[in-house]
């Protein structure tokens, strides 16, 4: 592998994702995902419903283990189904292509535009926090440095699947020594004496008993703050050896986040009474701020670095569900092209980037973010019933993961427990998530399911697509040896979403 391109033995070079992601690379991409700025800002919303320090952080293992059932049942659906796109690919494979379109629409119209604008706005608030330490910083100013931070992720996804991946590893890195440091001084304050929240009259020591409505609302925010555990799924086809790392990355991930979110939180009640967290708008810098003295300014970086790795993620893994979806037939043709040299899927990245920019300038983005909860939470339902349905439909498919039927089944059932809580407790909320996600039919049965549209429509997209390659000098991606370790698997597609006349034309202009 030269120059960003692929070489067949003994032919000539080819253009086609490469595999770059190693089992570090893919262990950062599922932890740089989870832990956003969430663990830094505020984990008061699981205190504050459950009632007691000790049931929060019983909720918080909780949480984890739950999110380790889900990804149990990806690792199976992901080496037996061995395709980029995640929830969206498994779907459409088994229950057909209107659901995998619906799931898609909603990821990409609204899901992760929304999830990297907050992502991006907190980063520049942080940023700006030194410049305007009095004051929240002025509206114009965050929005345009978040801007400025997305078209410069933008640009380096867009050059090297390698640098990439680097940044991704190196702020992973970054934002885990920075929890260390935390879990660090936390037990240096237990070793002092100074943990008296932690001991069990106090931490069982209830201001409010809490209902079930509360304990599922509690249940609720600790489960988000551990979504992002199934994003490695987005980039299958890059793994080095998937069926072995994927199952490892995700084997060794979860539990680190875990471990890393239920010591982050008794570190901070080594230093916060619950009063005092659930005041705070910013739990790890007020926790800085006693405890690191000098250093408190550590923290507000801590939480910088933290989201422009997870810009980085987010960025990475939704395009190639963009990837995946138009090399499906399910989104414009050109979105399934690839960089000549560099090999990277640029067209997605550029509709992903301008969707952020779209939903930063026009959206309420902290309203949206209650409807993408919602989507994101029954996309990953829907994905692992799909298990058992294939399970079901195709006994005999080779599988090289082959989790007990009582995984599934007991996230499920968390899963129905919880959705149908949020339905009764917030059905404004569910109504409109559940009806962007149905905009997509109409659009569905125009865009995709309508074969025969008339010859100035095709022509019009044709056109289209040649013009966009010639912009962004990329082609659809060669068939090789990288894909055909996977032609076994019944669920291979062949790649054919760009009309052989569209390609004839690229080639004879050029491209």
């Amino acid at each position: 592998m030269a120059g960003g391109e692929q070489r067949l033995p003994g032919g000539p070079e080819r253009v086609a994702l490469k595999k770059e992601i190693g089992l570090v690379s893919a262990c950062a991409i599922i932890i740089g995902n989870i832990i956003g700025s969430g663990i830094f800002i505020s984990p008061k919303g699981v205190l504050e419903h459950a009632g007691s320090v000790g049931l929060a952080l019983i909720i918080w293992v909780l949480g984890g283990g739950v999110a380790a059932l889900g990804s149990l049942c990806y690792a199976e659906l992901g080496v037996t189904i061995p395709k980029s796109g995640g929830d969206y690919s498994y779907v459409t494979e088994i229950f057909g292509g209107l659901a995998g379109f619906l799931l898609l629409w909603s990821a990409v119209l609204i899901m992760y535009p929304t999830s990297l604008a907050v992502i991006a706005l907190t980063f520049s608030n942080y940023v700006l926090q030194p410049v305007f330490p009095n004051c929240i910083p002025p509206y114009n100013a965050s929005r345009i440095l978040s801007m400025v931070c997305l078209l410069l992720l933008t640009w380096v996804n867009s050059s090297s699947v390698r640098w990439a991946t680097r940044i991704q590893d190196i702020f992973t890195a970054g934002k885990l020594l920075a929890l260390t440091l935390i879990i660090v001084v936390g037990f240096i304050q237990i070793f002092k004496g100074n943990y008296k929240e932690l001991t069990p009259s106090n931490a069982f020591r209830f201001w409010m008993t809490p209902s079930v409505g509360h304990l599922a609302l509690a249940f609720l925010q600790g489960s988000f703050a551990f979504s992002g555990w199934n994003f490695l799924n987005y980039v299958t086809e890059e793994l080095v050896d998937p069926r072995r790392n994927l199952p490892r990355a995700i084997f060794i991930s979860i539990p680190l986040v875990t471990f890393v979110y239920t010591f982050t939180n008794i570190a901070y009640f080594t230093a916060m009474s619950p009063h005092e967290l659930l005041s705070s708008n910013a739990v790890a810098v007020t926790f800085g701020e006693k405890l690191l003295g000098y250093f408190s300014w550590v923290m507000p970086v801590s939480v910088a670095l933290s989201t422009f790795g997870g810009i980085n993620g987010y960025l990475f893994t939704s395009s190639r569900l963009c990837f995946s979806g138009a090399r499906e037939g399910h989104l414009p043709s050109l979105l399934a092209m690839i960089h000549v040299k560099n090999c990277t899927p640029i067209p997605a990245l550029l509709i992903c980037c301008l969707a952020t920019l779209i939903i930063m300038l026009v959206g309420d983005t902290y309203t949206l973010i209650n409807y993408v909860s919602f989507i994101n939470y029954l996309c990953y339902g829907v994905t692992i019933i799909g298990l058992i349905v294939l399970r079901w439909r195709k006994p005999k498919i080779f599988r090289p993961i082959k989790v007990n039927l009582l995984i599934p089944i007991t996230y499920l059932a968390f899963w129905a427990f919880l959705l149908v809580f949020s339905l009764y407790s917030e059905p404004i909320v569910c109504g409109v998530g559940l009806i962007i996600i149905l905009t997509g039919v109409p659009v569905f049965f125009l865009g995709v399911y309508w074969r025969n549209k008339p010859k100035c429509v095709n022509r019009l997209i044709e056109s289209l697509t040649c013009w966009g390659q010639k912009l962004c000098f990329v082609v659809y991606p060669q068939c090789g040896s990288a894909e055909e370790e996977h032609s076994h698997s019944s669920s291979s597609h062949s790649w054919r979403l760009v009309s052989d006349t569209a390609v004839r034309k690229s080639h004879q202009r050029g491209l």
